[in-house]
């Protein structure tokens, strides 16, 4: 038979062991503070499912929808932020850039506005930033640079201004770099060439000018890019030689541009280049014959140049264009 000193102690340790277990699952304070300034200001389309004081759930409380927290120590930090497609309203949501350990934050297909704050450089953590079809504006700040574990970046299809910041070169572990259909304007900064990671370049539908020589002028750039998206800009000049040094590019986007002179053989050597389109420019003279005999070569789209005759088109022709729902792994 237990007696009461003993059933006194065991239920006093049971409530430690319950005190303890409670604590250890509490969410660091300013991660909860900054989610529940996030609520306020993004309004019931979101937060009609963040019930409850903890963003990471608690007792019988799921985590908020979109959050995903982890365990750090003895507190919960939140890691991932996806609140996307629910017609958020309003500018960009600042208190975001204080979920110091956010590795993915997923605001696509909303309706945000304003600029992106430099305090966006917080996010020392941040691998996949996904902000694609906004209403964002204004410039990119600087300090997007800062972001060092950065992989996937997403800024297309919002209304972002002035030239492509040169501080995108300090993203070493940069995959993809989405920023087509915005108005960005000059020329592109030929130190992404830098970028030893980089796969997929998609800058088309801006206001760009310049010419492929000045981006591509350096000798080891864009070591690993196979898709290079430079359409409907205002880029000028021809093909440089040193388009051969892409030897992984699979796709070349130069459609809809005031590109001029003859085609240049050296993209007879890039190994699996398979599509390439070149329709409405101003290139004159004839198309390379070992563009035809190319053993990947599946797409070479001519229409709307100033080739002599005899220049024919190969492949089937649709129009290209990446849709957005590409993975982001």
């Amino acid at each position: 038979m237990v007696g009461s000193s003993t059933l006194g102690s065991i239920l006093v340790s049971f409530l430690l062991l319950l005190l303890l277990g409670s604590s250890q699952s509490k969410t660091v304070k300013r991660d909860v503070k900054a989610l529940n300034e996030i609520k306020a200001s993004l309004g019931w389309r979101v937060v009609y499912a963040w019930v409850g004081d903890d963003p990471c759930g608690v007792g019988d409380l799921p985590p908020w929808s979109g959050v995903t927290c982890s365990q750090q120590g003895d507190y919960r930090v939140v890691t991932e932020l996806e609140v996307y497609a629910v017609s958020l309203v309003g500018p960009f949501p600042t208190a975001v850039t204080n979920l110091l350990d956010l590795t993915r934050l997923d605001l696509h297909n909303n309706k945000l506005t304003g600029p992106l704050p430099p305090q966006i450089g917080r996010l020392k953590h941040l691998r996949i930033l996904n902000l694609r079809w906004n209403k964002l504006q204004d410039v990119i700040p600087p300090e997007i640079g800062e972001l060092k574990k950065l992989t996937h970046l997403y800024l297309s299809f919002n209304n972002f201004k002035g030239e492509i910041p040169v501080e995108l070169a300090n993203l070493p572990e940069l995959r993809y770099l989405y920023l087509h259909e915005n108005r960005f304007t000059g020329k592109i900064p030929p130190e992404l060439g830098n970028l030893k990671n980089l796969h997929h370049l998609d800058l088309g539908n801006n206001r760009l000018t310049g010419t492929l020589r000045d981006f591509i002028r350096y000798g080891n750039g864009f070591p690993s890019l196979r898709n290079l998206y430079l359409n409907n800009n205002q880029l000028s000049g021809g093909i440089p030689d040193q388009i051969a040094n892409l030897t992984n590019l699979e796709i070349l986007y130069l459609s809809n541009n005031k590109m001029t002179g003859p085609i240049t053989t050296k993209l007879v050597q890039i190994p699996r280049l398979t599509y390439l389109y070149l329709d409405n420019n101003a290139f004159t003279g004839r198309i390379p014959e070992g563009l035809y005999k190319h053993p990947f070569l599946k797409e070479l789209y001519i229409e709307g140049n100033q080739f002599k005759p005899g220049a024919k088109p190969k492949g089937t022709h649709k129009v290209l264009e990446l849709t957005d729902t590409e993975l982001l792994f």
